[in-house]
C-alpha cells in the first residue's frame, strides 16, 4: 500500500453556496492546466474536496505546482483503501511509516461520512491509533500538538488517509472574480499588485506604458519577465505595451513642471480604460500605495481617478515598503524589479511634484492641449503579446491586435 493520490481542500471555496460549484469547476480547469505536463494524473472532484491520482507521476513535482494554485487551502498525500476495519489500520500505519516518525508524537482524527460504516469515529480512533502504537518504535501520542497528525475519512467510495498537510496559495481560482487590467511599471509594486489580484480571483491582462527612445528594449524585455513571473500563478497573460512617448513629450512640453507628472498619470489611466473597454476588462489594478510617493497622496489619487468610473482596485494601498518589497521577493519579482533600466514613470519626473494637486488646474492646463488624437494613435498602435513561463522573447507571438 502506498500514496497514490493528492487530497486538495478548498478553504474560502467552502463558503460560497449555491455558486460553489462554479467556482470547484474552475479551480479544476486552473490545476489542469498546471499539471498539463503530467499525462497520466486524473482529476476527480466533489462539492467539499478534489483528488489527484497520481497513476504513477512523481508526487513531490505535482506537489510542487500545486503550490501556486489560488484556490486550494491546503492539499495531503493520501492513501485511499476499502472501507473495512483491518485495511483502514494498515494504510494509517502505511502513512505514518512514510514520514520520520521516531521520537515523535502523533493524533488520530477519524470521520465517518458514510454512516452506514458500523464503526463509530471515536471507536476508529482508538483502533487506528492503538494499531499504530503497536507497529512502531518511540512514537507517542499527543492530541493538542502532534508532529503527525493522521486524518481518516470514511466515505461511501472508500477510505481516505492522510498525515502531512501542506499549505496552499489560498485565495480564489484565478478567473472567478472577473478580468482587470493591471498597470505595469517596471517597478516593485506593480507585478506584487497584480499577483494579490489574481489571489481573489482576477484574471489580469497586463498594460505597460513604453517610450522610446528614452525608454530602452532592455526595459521591455525587464517587464515581460515580470509577466512570466506571474505568469506561474494565473496562467497566460496577456501584456499590451502602450507607445507613449508622443503624449509624454506634449506634457512635457505644454503642463507645467509641478502637474506633468499627475497629467502623464491620469492619460495612463484614461488608456487603460479604454483598452479594458476593449478586451472586456471590468476594473483596473495598480501598485499605488498611500503616501509612497507625490503621486499617490491622496489629493493626488483623487484627482487622477477623475478620469474614470471603472473601479479602480489597489491591493497595496495599506501596505508599507517593507511589506511589499517582502511579498515581492516571496513571488520572485524582486530582482528582476531592481534592475536599473528607466521606465516611462522615472523619465521626465519633475524637480517638485505637487503632492496636493488641485483637480481643476490640472483640468485647465490640459485643456490647452489636445491629447485625444495621441491617445487615439496610441491605443491604435499598442503591441499586445501572450505570455506563459515558457515565452522567451516578443518575436515567438505575432502582434495579436
Amino acid at each position: 500500500m502506498k500514496y497514490d493520490r493528492i487530497l486538495i481542500r478548498y478553504g474560502e471555496m467552502s463558503t460560497k453556496g449555491k455558486n460553489r460549484n462554479r467556482f470547484v469547476v474552475r479551480l479544476k480547469q486552473n490545476i489542469a492546466k498546471k499539471l498539463a505536463s503530467f499525462s497520466n494524473i486524473k482529476i476527480e472532484y466533489m462539492r467539499d474536496r478534489m483528488y489527484i491520482l497520481l497513476n504513477g507521476e512523481p508526487h513531490e513535482k505535482v506537489m510542487e505546482q500545486l503550490k501556486t494554485v489560488f484556490g486550494i487551502q491546503s492539499f495531503s498525500l493520501a492513501i485511499k483503501c476499502e472501507n473495512d476495519i483491518q485495511q483502514i489500520r494498515e494504510a494509517a500505519l502505511t502513512a505514518v511509516q512514510q514520514n520520520e516518525y521516531e521520537g515523535k508524537t502523533f493524533k488520530v482524527s477519524a470521520k465517518r461520512v458514510d454512516k452506514q460504516f458500523p464503526v463509530g469515529s471515536s471507536e476508529l480512533n482508538y483502533e487506528i491509533g492503538s494499531h499504530i502504537l503497536r507497529n512502531t518504535q518511540n512514537l507517542t501520542v499527543n492530541v493538542h500538538q502532534p508532529d503527525i497528525h493522521v486524518r481518516v475519512e470514511v466515505r461511501k467510495d472508500g477510505t481516505y488517509v492522510t498525515c502531512h498537510d501542506v499549505p496552499g496559495a489560498g485565495g480564489l481560482p484565478v478567473g472567478t472574480s472577473g478580468k482587470a487590467m493591471l498597470m505595469l511599471s517596471g517597478g516593485i509594486d506593480s507585478p506584487v499588485a497584480g499577483y494579490l489580484a489574481m489571489k481573489r480571483g482576477l484574471e489580469i491582462e497586463a498594460v505597460h506604458f513604453f517610450s522610446p527612445p528614452f525608454t530602452s528594449e532592455r526595459a521591455k524585455q525587464k517587464v515581460i519577465d515580470l509577466v512570466k513571473k506571474l505568469t506561474k500563478f494565473g496562467g497566460k497573460i496577456k501584456l499590451h505595451i502602450v507607445p507613449f512617448t508622443d503624449i509624454q513629450q506634449t506634457i512635457h512640453r505644454q503642463v507645467p513642471d509641478g502637474y506633468s507628472l499627475i497629467s502623464s498619470r491620469r492619460m495612463m489611466l484614461k488608456i487603460t480604460d479604454l483598452l479594458r473597454k476593449k478586451h472586456n476588462g471590468l476594473a483596473i489594478v495598480t501598485g499605488e500605495s498611500l503616501g509612497q510617493v507625490a503621486s499617490q497622496t491622496l489629493e493626488s489619487m483623487f484627482v487622477i481617478n477623475d478620469m474614470t468610473t471603472t473601479p479602480v482596485l489597489r491591493p497595496l494601498v495599506s501596505m508599507d515598503k517593507t511589506e511589499i518589497i517582502e511579498l515581492a521577493r516571496k513571488i520572485d519579482t524582486h530582482d528582476i524589479s531592481i534592475l536599473p533600466y528607466e521606465d516611462c514613470c522615472t523619465i521626465f519626473t519633475p524637480s517638485s511634484p505637487k503632492t496636493r494637486p488641485k483637480r481643476e488646474k490640472v483640468a485647465y492646463y490640459e485643456s490647452f492641449i489636445d491629447l485625444e488624437p495621441l491617445i487615439e494613435t496610441a491605443v491604435a498602435n499598442t503591441e499586445t503579446l501572450v505570455i506563459d513561463e515558457a515565452f522567451t522573447s516578443a518575436d515567438e507571438f505575432e502582434n495579436l491586435f
